[in-house]
């Protein structure tokens, strides 16, 4: 713990305590460390696809050899090309396999050191307000809550939270949406939304009571990452930790050891 403090909000926005900051709430932000497992991890959050074997070959098609005028393309009996690359319905002629290993290896001081940087980054005003995010200049970063805030059960009363800590603006941006056109329109993608605040809570009624509003996320300490805590590689998203979820935080990133204890001021 360091020797500054941040109070601890209840339900109505208002402090009811105060709490030090967390020791990695102060260290030193890798920017370039974030961005460079972020690139690293998002190879793994994707599902490897490939092709049927017999994909474009299921015909009948052959050859009509040579001395005819036409390719040698196999065709069917009414002259159509089959089977081929480059023809309707043919076979690919490199497609992709899901053997293929797409994932990409990060070491595990390395993926802790960057989700150190992230959530150092969260505390960070600066970083936070270039991200995007609108906060009112009152409000003090890092944003604890106590478990009056935990219990809450209704979205309305979430919403209402989150504008008494004056983020309406915040919300107002996040349910947003920009109208892309070409493949992504075509392809079911038409609208792209904003990453608003994020919350950090263990299993409780603030779960489903948050996630239903455009822009809000809502994740449990233990499944914490830098796929959160830094959409897109870049490091300041505007988060809201529950005093129970700091603890849970704390005691995985003491793993790094001494090696990230260095990088507090």
């Amino acid at each position: 713990m360091s020797s500054k403090s941040v109070q601890v909000l209840n339900s109505n926005a208002e402090g009811g305590g105060s709490i030090s900051v967390p020791w990695f709430m102060t260290a030193e932000v890798d920017q370039d460390l974030v961005k460079r497992v972020h690139s690293l991890m998002f190879q793994g959050w994707h599902q490897p696809q490939g092709r049927d074997p017999m994909a474009g070959k299921r015909t009948v098609a052959e050859s009509w050899g040579v001395d005819l005028g036409v390719s040698r393309v196999p065709r069917i009996s009414t002259g159509r090309a089959k089977f081929a690359p480059g023809t309707v319905k043919g076979r690919l002629g490199h497609p992709p396999r899901s053997v293929r290993s797409i994932r990409k290896k990060v070491n595990n001081r390395e993926r802790l050191l960057a989700t150190l940087s992230a959530v150092s980054a969260t505390a960070n005003p600066d970083l936070v307000k270039s991200r995007g995010h609108r906060l009112p200049d009152e409000l003090k970063l890092p944003i604890v809550f106590d478990d009056s805030v935990i219990s809450i059960s209704r979205t309305a009363d979430a919403w209402a939270f989150l504008e008494k800590l004056g983020l309406s603006e915040e919300l107002k941006r996040a349910s947003e949406f920009k109208d892309r056109s070409g493949s992504p329109r075509m392809r079911g993608r038409r609208r792209k939304a904003k990453v608003g605040p994020l919350f950090v809570v263990s299993p409780s009624p603030l779960v489903k009571a948050a996630r239903n509003i455009q822009g809000v996320g809502v994740v449990g300490p233990n499944e914490l990452s830098i796929k959160e805590l830094a959409p897109n590689g870049t490091p300041g998203r505007l988060v809201l930790w529950s005093q129970a979820a700091l603890e849970v935080v704390e005691r995985r990133l003491n793993k790094v050891g001494e090696k990230a204890r260095v990088a507090v001021p």
